[in-house]
């Protein structure tokens, strides 16, 4: 985790950094963390350091906080128009998207990899017994055609909508046959995330990517690669439904249509019942996974739609975080991160990026929210002053930061307080 955020910060105040530097404000101090200096040098009239609360970081300019003593000095921020303050504030969260593009870039020209339903038409192949998809009346075969302001979305279209509105209504169209339906679906709430239980499985090929030896269907002789079509004559389009059909056969001898090379064909076999898991089963899994290694210019393609949908993704998120329709619990602080970014190194470095890639965006797009203290705060504060056309009174700057810091101080601890009960399971029941 350290590694991971350390980065991320750096290339967000070199941002800062090399544009203030460009325009000729002078930096006194760059800095990873905050408190007491553990280890630096100076170079010029530049202090570099690392401080010991390894939190953040920060670029300190002469005369940018409001509380400094202001000598006119050219070399001073506030000396210079706001057009070269306003470019600095930005540079910083421009670094980190920046930074996101290009990873997530290098990500798809090495190792794409991704389910090959993802980036598909929103065709549903299951839907679940009981849940949100069943309430609303969705049908398997119903093809998802738009959801809220989204036209023809994708499944991870599909997928990342219904995932930001637990327990509000979302308005979908769907085409059945030839017919277009417009209908309202409201996500379940999962607690204590609140993730999306819409009940709704994709239609995907359900080609077998794993075979358990000893187990009805590779003694039946189905092979890796097979692609399930039919049990008993009724088509499946969802690992669900062959989950549930079996169910439903019993330990009676069953009829499984198959694909192979192209040539159709049935295979008899009897599912065995799974005493652990109370289940029928043959011992077969179907998940595939498509991998791609895309040339320069789709990479980056790629990289910048992916980056523009997260970037909306995350200002939906907080939007309604503010209007109090999401929980405050689905945000992730350090300690989630960290837990994430062991998970993904433990992966690979691939995964690696492509969550760096992640956090990266969220970084910039967080500092670019109209908080004080935050870049965008001062990009806001520049705005009112052009309006204005005079620069805000310090007393009253020094106010506005003070509030904004405890409003951050508030933030944190929130965050941290969801992180640990997250990842300590069990501790909400033994606090007071």
């Amino acid at each position: 985790m350290a590694v991971v955020l350390g980065v991320m910060i750096l290339v967000h105040e070199f941002g800062h950094f090399a544009l203030a530097k460009l325009l000729g404000v002078r930096v006194e101090q760059f800095a990873l963390g905050f408190g007491k200096r553990v280890v630096g040098f100076r170079r010029g009239e530049t202090e570099y350091r690392i401080n010991m609360l390894p939190l953040g970081g920060y670029v300190k300019m002469a005369g940018e906080n409001p509380s400094d003593a202001r000598s006119g000095d050219p070399g001073e921020f506030a000396s210079h128009p706001r057009w070269h303050r306003f470019l600095i504030a930005i540079a910083g969260p421009a670094m980190n998207i920046v930074l996101a593009v290009l990873l997530l870039t290098i990500v798809h020209m090495v190792h794409y990899a991704h389910p090959v339903y993802i980036d598909q038409p929103a065709v549903v192949g299951w839907v679940m017994e009981k849940s949100a998809g069943e309430r609303a009346g969705i049908k398997a075969g119903d093809r998802i055609v738009r959801i809220e302001s989204v036209q023809n979305p994708t499944w991870e279209d599909t997928i990342s909508k219904l995932m930001l509105n637990p327990g509000l209504a979302v308005d979908l169209a769907i085409q059945r046959g030839p017919n277009i339906l417009n209908i309202t679906l409201t996500p379940d709430k999962v607690d204590p995330e609140q993730f999306d239980n819409a009940g709704l499985l994709p239609d995907e090929p359900l080609t077998v990517t794993l075979l358990e030896p000893n187990m009805p269907a590779a003694e039946a002789g189905m092979r890796s690669g097979d692609e399930v079509l039919a049990i008993n004559g009724a088509p499946v389009h969802a690992m669900y439904g062959v989950v549930r059909q079996l169910q439903e056969n019993g330990g009676k001898p069953l009829q499984m249509q198959i694909l192979r090379a192209g040539q159709a064909m049935q295979i008899e076999m009897t599912p065995v019942f799974d005493k652990q898991r109370k289940v029928f089963r043959v011992g077969f899994q179907s998940n595939p996974v498509r991998v791609d290694k895309l040339p320069l210019t789709k990479a980056f393609l790629l990289s910048l739609r992916a980056n523009r949908r997260n970037s909306l993704l995350i200002i939906e998120l907080v939007q309604k975080m503010v209007q109090r329709k999401v929980s405050m619990k689905q945000v992730a602080g350090p300690i989630g991160i960290g837990v994430v970014a062991g998970e993904a190194a433990e992966q690979g470095l691939i995964p690696l990026m492509a969550l760096s890639a992640l956090i990266s965006l969220n970084l910039g797009i967080f500092n670019l929210l109209p908080i004080p203290i935050m870049d965008g705060g001062l990009v806001l504060l520049l705005a009112v002053e052009s309006l204005m056309q005079r620069d805000i009174s310090q007393p009253v700057k020094e106010r506005i930061y003070q509030a904004a810091f405890v409003f951050l101080i508030l933030f944190g601890v929130i965050v941290i307080y969801n992180d640990l009960m997250r990842t300590l399971p069990g501790l909400a029941s033994r606090l007071p």
